[in-house]
């Protein structure tokens, strides 16, 4: 059943984060560094998961104010550009940072996401697609490919 109210939206973010977190258990720094999705691995998915977390927490702010979450003169419709910025961000960190700030950003996100009032909340809206999008739906759809790879690996 879909998520019908804000926070019933944030409890599903927080479980699907978990069960995100749950996919990475076991997995050890090559097994992470492993580049398996396109030119990705586990840390690079991670990474950009971050990334989004560290730029839409700020939209969230501004709809918390009664702005307009994105800024003049910036779009997001290169979404794998993004991606690809985000992921190269943290090309060179160990997991164990990119891990850290992972669950850091999620926490940042999850604060920006509670402070944006609660009638902004309405399914098809900007904060609702905000947050799904950031969170509980990216954390599903990374967390499913993920199993799919450690299934075929026998991880």
């Amino acid at each position: 059943m879909e998520p019908a109210t804000k926070d019933e939206l944030l409890n599903q973010a927080a479980r699907d984060y978990k069960a995100f977190h749950e996919t990475l258990t076991g997995l050890n720094e090559a097994q992470m560094s492993e580049v398996w999705l396109g030119t990705w691995s586990v840390k690079d998915i991670v990474a950009h998961i971050s990334g989004w977390h560290r730029e839409m927490g700020p939209a969230l702010e501004r709809l918390a104010r009664g702005e307009k979450p994105v800024p003049t003169g910036v779009s997001y419709d290169d979404v794998d550009a993004w991606n690809a910025k985000f992921a190269a961000a943290k090309k060179g960190a160990p997991v164990a940072d990119v891990l850290l700030e992972f669950d850091k950003s999620h926490e940042y996100f999850m604060h920006a996401a509670a402070g944006v009032p609660d009638e902004r909340f309405q399914p098809g809206k900007t904060a609702w697609k905000l947050v799904d999008g950031n969170s509980a739906h990216h954390y599903r759809e990374h967390a499913d490919q993920i199993r799919a790879w450690r299934k075929s690996r026998g991880l």
